[in-house]
């Protein structure tokens, strides 16, 4: 029986999808789960959650709860990392300071300055996690959902002897998008995607044995794509492939689009600046929702697979099955 210790698990939408897609497994389904924030509110919401996805499921894991890591992590075979160190308030700063200056940013959790600020307030408690694992856990892997991601995960494989992967969903969000623009079910794609976490490309795009990057270089030529995409379709005309990350991500890792001489380049490519804190307060809202609904019993509690790759890795290393 694998033991899986979910550190912020006060991010309860995305817990409760983790949560599902390793109980929808048979293999899982008896598992210890272990939830860890230091927000007692948020955590005892996302422990509501993780009963009813149990319930839903037909599923029987062990469902811990607390607010010390130390105590949820000896005898853990995986640890799922997905905290935000300061919360709100500081993705807040990261913008506004910056702003100050001239440098203006659509997220700010992965490059640029916001990426910087992030990862400097993040990178110390990450390696106080590696050195609690270290000695409660040291056979256990780190999956790494904590931006910016490159960064961060590179920090925690120099400085511990902990196993760690990075962990994204661009990858698989992004082709679904690519699927709705071609008009072709995302299940028919086959696609190979390589590069560095956060910016991968795709070398390959088929269906059925067709090259699909004809078409989508029609789309780019003609000008018919997403109003929230221009970026990305900028790019594949530039560079003959298609990149991952989404157009806001994008937008602020590479130095042709936000650019303080250029301002009518935000209107061409439909640029969201200062987009990240608009979903910070847009989640909170959900957040406070749902918790409210939780609590009193009421609402439907959606369980259904998501695309994320930690149940995958954790079913895969469990069981032997190759993927």
């Amino acid at each position: 029986m694998a033991k899986i210790v979910m550190i912020g698990a006060g991010s309860t939408v995305f817990a409760r999808n983790l949560i599902g897609d390793i109980l929808s497994f048979p293999e899982l389904a008896d598992s210890t789960i272990a939830l860890v924030d230091i927000d007692a509110a948020r955590l005892r919401t996302s422990e509501i959650v993780a009963h009813r996805v149990a319930e839903a499921l037909g599923a029987h894991p062990v469902i811990e709860a607390t607010t010390d890591r130390r105590q949820a992590l000896p005898g853990a075979d995986y640890v799922i990392n997905m905290i935000q160190v300061g919360g709100y308030p500081a993705a807040l700063v990261d913008f506004e300071i910056p702003k100050k200056y001239g440098l203006r940013q659509t997220i700010g959790d992965t490059l640029g300055i916001g990426g910087i600020m992030r990862a400097l307030r993040t990178i110390p408690v990450l390696l106080e996690i590696g050195r609690d694992m270290e000695e409660l856990c040291p056979d256990a892997l780190f999956l790494n959902y904590v931006n910016p991601m490159a960064i961060n995960t590179w920090a925690f494989t120099e400085a511990t002897r902990i196993r760690a992967v990075g962990l994204c969903h661009s990858v698989q969000h992004t082709l679904e998008d690519l699927a709705g623009d071609l008009g072709v079910p995302v299940e028919e794609i086959d696609f190979l995607a390589a590069g560095i976490n956060h910016m991968c490309f795709y070398l390959r795009l088929k269906r059925k044995g067709e090259d699909l990057y004809p078409a989508l270089r029609r789309l780019a030529a003609e000008g018919r794509v997403r109003e929230d995409d221009r970026v990305r379709y900028e790019m594949l005309r530039r560079t003959g492939y298609f990149v991952t990350e989404s157009s806001e991500h994008f937008a602020e890792y590479v130095p042709y689009f936000i650019r303080g001489q250029n301002p009518e380049l935000i209107e061409r490519y439909n640029i969201p600046l200062d987009e990240y804190p608009r979903r910070c307060e847009a989640q909170i809202a959900d957040w406070e929702r749902l918790r409210r609904e939780l609590e009193a019993g009421q609402g439907v509690l959606e369980v259904r697979r998501s695309v994320e790759y930690a149940s995958l890795i954790i079913h895969s290393l469990e069981t032997g099955q190759p993927r």
